[in-house]
């Protein structure tokens, strides 16, 4: 029976069935991509590292460090740095970053030039491998050479990758090969200077990493020094991508339950419609078991129907996932196909298809006999703790498999209630449109206006499902458009003076006069001349940091005690600063205890606060301190900002170096003052913030085009949820329309009340989707980003008029049955 009822129904039960078909491709996708994902760390975990594992420290290793270093004998070794390159070609200067590489590194994985060959040559023939980019952009070959610093050298190829590497770091700073041997001829490292040395290992097959990294690593921490192995950094590595897979897997079980919450409101009128078969198999001696199975077969059918579809479609849609997050990963990921997650996509469609059309289908059990007779199309909805129970059950699983994609309990229950929330606003949204247009219902209207507005709530409307399905697409898509606007508008420049656009780092003390004659001579203002003094801390509140590195019970954060504090000294507050706590002093007097401020992150990491002390090695010099403030200090704003600002009229004596911001009107300007500061100054390192502010953009632009592939998945599941809901209440129309040409409508009216009807419920949906996006991203602006929110109006120009014109010509495109139906024709029919 359940076969032969399908059979008769299959159109209205294809389209149950698409409704899940696109959740499910998007959940099996990502799982077997994360799967594949994860595989491909474990396997290249070596490759991506290039060692087994590495020693690495900030600064040049403590007397300690190295002997440990040296008693593990290093098969290689590197010094890295951030630094300005020249092209005496044609004078192009660029921020790089310059890895001066010892032995033959990489161990595993492999130098991917252009030659091929000379990844193994350019050391012993003392040449520089150049990223293939930065060639093209200054249009460079092999053979021309590179400045670095004071060292010239030939350049051997084109470096393509190099173990450890992404398109998004290269992209900030592009990377350049030197040998080891000519660091000292750049004369880069200087006083102040940023750099990393680093020594890599290959391990015997006989060492236990784990048991390794345990004993070293604590050794090493303590000379400021530290040590990854290839395991605990593919670990790291597969949980930060872990992270974006549970989030691409929210996105697409969003739009499963949009599909779900479409199939139960399908299914509510298709049993609406089978009230009379029902009672009269009932009173042809049908049990409610019987009855109630039939439905319950068929809607499992296509449950199970739908899920196989939807993971085959996401068998073929995984592939598009390397491509769409190439510029995120380090690797190329090779795709293997695994049963499990087509066993759990057949799986959900079953159970999701089930448990959410349980609900109407709860409905046959109580269904009457007498129903025959009766004109009442409302179907039983059976006792309230039955439906208690079912709405539990939806609750409950949605929880454990927000818990199993999470595995945090918290998280879930935010997940579930969080998406409970935004799915009842939506549905209250509508309840509420159509109690406003009842009550306060425009009479004066015409009557095929007033006739439209009718038909939102008339029996078997789909007013709600439809606005939920419309309002969450637009909902997600808007938010997104919104929140990568406050994002940019943090890294936007101004046309103005007042605002820095170059930054020039490493000022040695005895070049500030130059530096300040090149812009000068270039017509550009001195913004900002920051002195900065490296320090660490000695003692925190009497007790020394050797002393509390040894405390396993301590508080104080572990960076703290490693760290080396870049300081500054002013007078004045700047816009990124507030006091919170104590008074700011603006000057020391020689006699006066020193009393320094410090940032509100810093204060809750050392576990200290007003009027406690901190002794500070200042390059070999004890200064004691005291705190005399503690400052609210915004990091995201694009200024210099600092943990520590001392007084004036206390470092003014000691080792230190400067950093120069000026403001450049355009790129041509930009790109001579670079070329004269690094001919003259090679050691300065020139950051332009309009190039890193396009990196940046362009980056959101990759972010959010990942964020739009997936909210397209909840548009296209609501797309295929109105097309449902369409066809499913077409016979219900049929129907009105026959009345209202009974009583003379004509068929221009009847098409004008349809398209009036459907730009309603289109500009419905899209409104409250883009109002409810409005109200968070100005959530996430007050109080995550702290930024003032301007809108984009893109939602408003495009998705608004857009949404609203694709419910209308889906609307409208199951009308023309409708208008073609005679009235003897469903009047027989219903006879």
């Amino acid at each position: 029976m359940a076969w032969r009822d399908a059979k008769a129904s299959k159109v209205r039960l294809l389209l149950f069935m698409a409704s899940i078909i696109l959740g499910i491709a998007a959940v099996v996708s990502i799982q077997l991509f994360s799967t594949n994902l994860k595989d491909n760390i474990q396997l290249q975990s070596k490759a991506l590292m290039g060692a087994d594992y590495i020693i690495d420290s900030k600064q040049k290793p403590t007397e300690r460090a190295q002997a440990i270093i040296d008693s593990l004998k290093p098969d290689a070794s590197e010094v890295n740095f951030v630094s300005m390159i020249a092209f005496p070609k044609n004078g192009g200067t660029k921020l790089v970053k310059v890895r001066a590489l010892k032995g033959d590194f990489p161990f595993y994985g492999t130098i991917d030039t252009e030659p091929a060959s000379v990844a193994s040559t350019y050391q012993n023939n003392g040449e520089a491998l150049v990223d293939a980019t930065l060639m093209l952009q200054f249009n460079i070959k092999p053979g021309d050479s590179i400045k670095v610093g004071k060292l010239t050298l030939p350049i051997a190829g084109a470096l393509k990758a190099i173990p450890g590497s992404t398109a998004i770091s290269t992209s900030v700073a592009p990377p350049v090969i030197i040998p080891n041997r000519f660091v000292e001829s750049t004369e880069l490292l200087q006083f102040g200077s940023r750099k990393e040395y680093q020594f890599f290992y290959k391990a015997a097959d006989t060492l236990n990493l784990s048991q390794f990294e345990e004993k070293i690593d604590p050794m090493l921490d303590a000379e400021n020094s530290d040590l990854d192995t290839h395991t605990s950094t593919s670990e790291r590595l597969g949980r930060r991508y872990e992270n974006v897979g549970k989030f691409l897997y929210l996105a697409a079980f969003i739009a499963l339950l949009l599909g779900c919450i479409g199939i139960a409101s399908s299914v509510h009128i298709y049993i609406k419609e089978k009230l009379k078969a029902i009672a009269v198999l009932k009173c042809m001696g049908a049990s409610r078991k019987q009855s109630f199975l039939i439905f319950l077969i068929q809607i499992a059918g296509i449950g199970m129907i739908g899920g196989l579809i939807g993971s085959l479609i996401g068998v073929g849609l995984q592939v598009l996932f390397p491509y769409i997050l190439q510029e995120f990963l380090p690797f190329t990921v090779e795709i293997s196909i695994s049963l499990q997650p087509i066993l759990i996509g057949v799986f959900l469609g079953l159970f999701m298809s089930v448990l959410f059309a349980l609900l109407p289908l709860i409905g046959t059990w109580y269904v009457s006999p007498l129903e025959v007779l009766r004109v009442n199309e409302e179907a039983a909805q059976g006792p309230k703790k039955v439906r208690f129970i079912v709405f539990a059950g939806i609750l409950i699983f949605l929880f454990l498999f927000s818990f199993w994609l999470l595995e945090d309990a918290l998280y879930a229950l935010s997940f579930v209630g969080g998406t409970l929330v935004t799915f009842l606003i939506l549905a209250g949204t509508a309840l509420w449109f159509m109690k406003l247009i009842r009550t306060y219902f425009p009479k004066r209207w015409g009557f095929t206006s007033r006739q439209s507005l009718l038909n939102l709530f008339r029996p078997n409307n789909q007013t709600v499902v439809l606005v939920v399905a419309i309002g969450l697409g637009t909902f997600l898509i808007s938010t997104l458009y919104f929140t990568k606007d406050i994002l940019l508008a943090k890294t936007d420049i101004e046309q103005s003076t007042e605002n820095a656009s170059m930054i020039i780092l490493d000022v040695q003390t005895d070049q500030r006069e130059e530096v300040e004659k090149q812009l000068n001579s270039n017509d550009l203002p001195i913004l900002d001349n920051i002195p900065l003094v490296t320090m660490r801390m000695h003692k925190l509140k009497d007790r020394l940091i050797n002393e509390i590195q040894q405390d396993s019970t301590r508080e104080v954060r572990g960076w703290i005690l490693n760290h080396e504090f870049r300081t500054t000294y002013r007078d004045t507050l700047i816009d990124s600063e507030e006091i919170i706590e104590g008074k700011w002093i603006p000057e020391s007097k020689t006699d006066d205890l020193v009393k320094i401020s410090i940032s509100d992150n810093l204060a809750k990491d050392a576990k200290v606060t007003v009027g406690d002390t901190i002794v500070f090695n200042v390059q070999g010099v004890l200064m004691e301190t005291t705190v005399g403030s503690i400052r609210k200090v915004d990091w995201g704003q694009i200024q210099l900002n600092f943990s520590i600002v001392f007084p004036k009229g206390v470092l003014e004596q000691a080792p230190q170096f400067n950093v120069v911001t000026t403001s450049v009107p355009n790129e041509e300007v930009s790109a001579k003052v670079q070329r004269d500061l690094v001919a003259k100054l090679p050691n300065l390192t020139i950051i332009d913030l309009r190039q890193v502010f396009t990196i940046v953009e362009d980056v959101l632009d990759k972010v959010s085009w990942i964020i739009n592939f997936m909210a397209f998945f909840s548009i296209l599941t609501g797309i295929i949820v109105l097309i449902g809901s369409v066809r499913t209440s077409k016979y219900q129309r049929i129907k009105e329309s026959t009345l209202l040409r009974t009583l003379g409508a004509k068929n221009t009216q009847i098409l004008k009340i349809a398209t009036l009807e459907y730009v309603f419920l289109g500009l419905l949906g899209s409104l409250v989707g883009i109002s409810l996006a409005l109200l968070s991203s100005f959530g996430l602006a007050l109080f995550v980003f702290q930024e003032p929110f301007v809108p984009s109006w893109i939602p408003f120009l495009i998705f608004l008029p857009g949404i609203t014109l694709l419910v209308l010509l889906i609307g409208l495109s199951n009308i023309r049955t409708v208008l073609s139906s005679s009235p003897l024709e469903v009047l027989r029919r219903e006879g």
